[in-house]
């Protein structure tokens, strides 16, 4: 259990720090809003994107939220960060920006398999203390 935890814990943080900080630059630096332009994308989509980044992050993060919320957050971490690997791909961008989102998917999988195993796990515990 403590292993489980400890994986969910550091890939969790990592990815959520990255969403955290991505989405403050998404309001605050010029390159991030020359970024948008670049893809294609609107200036508002910039904003709309960043508040529900912010939000998603808050859901993952606070405990006591429940599963089904829980599950709605990963699955639009996981559309936003196909969208964006398919936007860096599809403008020309380098390998690079592709893999740095691909890296980011990673976590986000790796997050949403061990918070499934916890959830597991404390179900097994609690079973087991009831007998």
């Amino acid at each position: 259990m403590k292993k489980i935890k400890i994986i969910y814990w550091i890939s969790t943080l990592l990815f959520c720090t990255f969403l955290l900080l991505t989405s403050i630059s998404y309001f605050t630096d010029p390159k991030f809003i020359a970024v948008f332009g670049h893809l294609g994308f609107p200036q508002y989509f910039r904003i709309e994107l960043g508040i529900a980044k912010i939000c998603g992050v808050i859901l993952l993060l606070v405990p006591g939220i429940p599963a089904r919320v829980k599950e709605w957050a990963y699955a639009g971490f996981a559309i936003t960060l196909i969208s964006g690997t398919v936007a860096h791909a599809n403008s020309g961008d380098p390998a690079g920006y592709v893999i740095n989102v691909i890296f980011f998917f990673i976590l986000l999988v790796c997050s949403y398999i061990f918070w499934h195993k916890r959830i597991k796990a404390r179900e097994l515990a609690s079973n087991s203390k009831s007998f």
